[in-house]
């Protein structure tokens, strides 16, 4: 009997190749991706909704000033970069399953109880402990990710984490025009009941997630044993996993190198311009500024939907280019020139309209760029710890870039023409295009220096434990 004429199982063909290639990813994005999408869009409704209850008439009900209103906001990012890298660190040997939904659950009580308070102390305490729930979110979903998808089809799926935050944008708006309508129900005012039926929305969806959530593709109950092989085999192969699972235990020679990687502590500055720096000032302020415009009211909140709906589709659409063409830093320097026009606009006129129009240009611009970047971080960075050290210190600097923000769209530079904030952006805009440059020569050059290296050298002779410093790891441009 001949052996070879039946296929093996555990050897399968290339046609089983491409059954497998068309049906995991599919089923990775039915049942992990919108669990992640839609804990980042909770977390940015139960962060930025204060900018919708503020112009529903918080501030004037707890008769806080604008400068105290900055300070609440800027006091939620202290407890956020305390956290994010000892979340990251840890969120593999505690389980994902388990961490990441008790992140919203516990948010989603802070949230809620937002709507209780009747005095700037109240509002302060409030946000830090937000911040303290919600710090370590964004770097671990990232991580997360990165465990479930090769590199080349990782940005997409982080643009949908991003394009998530923009239909926050897009849609925190219409639900806080719907929801001010409860005004006066139990006594409370409509911008309380914004935070009590978002926090409480919150709370419910962290206890369902618990059941949800796969802690990895090995333990996913949605594949077959088969399945899950060929996953792993294609992670490791891609780089996005390391072949020997003890290089991805934790070490601290694995954190102080990523800090030591000189495209991290490059891509780290662009997080700091642009990333949360525009993505949370935008978001706290968009209705703000709208507003500001000579919008007023629910029509403030309906017209500040526009830029989040273009912004959803350019960050899609240039997501799916990146990924066809490995182009990371080519889409961060294309929507840092969206970012540029933009902000010009909005500061050599002082038409609204044109204003308004401006906001297309720097929104899209900033919800575009941010996926990318953090992309690169990810796809340039392995092992296991040394990946989650580099996405955490990237959201490091990302905060501290949106409480500057913070402080230009709020005392700092006030509306409605926001002048010096505007100029700000406008040269954050710029160094986000000269920093790209620089890391697309620095890549390029060790790319071609590694190559030359496989030449004269068997993968055998390489040192171990070189991660992405390795001959054979190519970095993403």
């Amino acid at each position: 009997m001949n052996v070879h004429s039946k296929p093996d199982r555990d050897d399968p063909s290339e046609q089983d190749f491409a059954v497998l290639e068309a049906v995991v990813w599919t089923k990775f994005d039915k049942w992990v991706l919108p669990m992640c999408a839609a804990f980042y869009l909770i977390s940015f409704f139960d962060s930025n909704n204060i900018g919708n209850a503020r112009v529903a008439g918080m501030q004037t009900a707890l008769k806080i000033t604008n400068y105290q209103y900055t300070v609440a906001l800027t006091l939620t990012f202290v407890p956020f970069i305390a956290t994010e890298l000892p979340s990251n660190l840890i969120l593999k040997r505690v389980g994902p399953d388990r961490m990441l939904p008790a992140m919203v659950i516990m948010w989603g009580i802070v949230a809620g109880m937002q709507g209780l308070v009747t005095s700037y102390t109240g509002l302060v305490l409030c946000r830090l402990f937000l911040g303290l729930t919600q710090g370590g979110l964004f770097p671990g979903l990232v991580l997360y990710l990165s465990c479930f998808y090769p590199r080349e089809r990782l940005q997409i799926r982080v643009t949908t984490l991003f394009v998530s935050a923009s239909l926050t944008g897009a849609f925190s708006g219409l639900l806080a025009a719907a929801i001010t309508h409860m005004d006066g129900i139990g006594g409370k005012p409509g911008w309380a009941w914004i935070f009590f039926i978002e926090g409480l929305f919150t709370f419910v969806f962290g206890v369902i997630s618990f059941f949800i959530l796969s802690r990895s593709p090995e333990t996913a109950r949605f594949l077959s044993s088969e399945e899950k092989r060929y996953v792993v085999s294609k992670l490791k192969s891609s780089k996005a996993i390391s072949e020997d699972d003890r290089e991805d235990d934790f070490s601290w020679i694995e954190v102080s190198r990523a800090f030591k990687s000189p495209h991290v502590l490059l891509l780290s500055i662009i997080p700091f311009f642009n990333g949360m720096s525009l993505l949370f000032g935008l978001a706290f302020f968009e209705p703000t500024i709208v507003a500001g415009l000579g919008y007023t009211g629910n029509q403030a909140q309906l017209m500040s939907v526009p830029p989040f709906v273009l912004a959803f589709f350019a960050s899609m659409i240039s997501a799916f280019v990146s990924d066809r063409y490995g182009c990371r830093g080519l889409t961060v320097i294309f929507f840092s020139f969206w970012c540029i026009i933009g902000f010009s606009m909005f500061y050599a006129t002082t038409s609204q309209h044109v204003q308004y129009v401006s906001l297309f240009f720097s929104v899209t611009g900033a919800y575009a760029i941010a996926p990318a970047s953090v992309t690169w971080i990810v796809n340039n960075s392995t092992p296991h710890i040394r990946r989650a050290s580099s996405v955490a210190f990237a959201s490091v600097t990302s905060t501290l870039g949106g409480i500057l923000a913070i402080w230009l769209l709020g005392s700092l530079s006030p509306g409605p023409n926001y002048t010096t904030a505007t100029i700000t952006l406008i040269i954050m805009s710029i160094c986000i295009v000269a920093i790209s440059s620089l890391t697309l020569f620095y890549l390029s050059r060790q790319n071609r220096m590694k190559a030359e290296t496989r030449v004269c050298m068997a993968k055998n002779d390489e040192p171990e434990h070189l991660g992405d410093r390795s001959a054979w790891f190519v970095y993403t441009l």
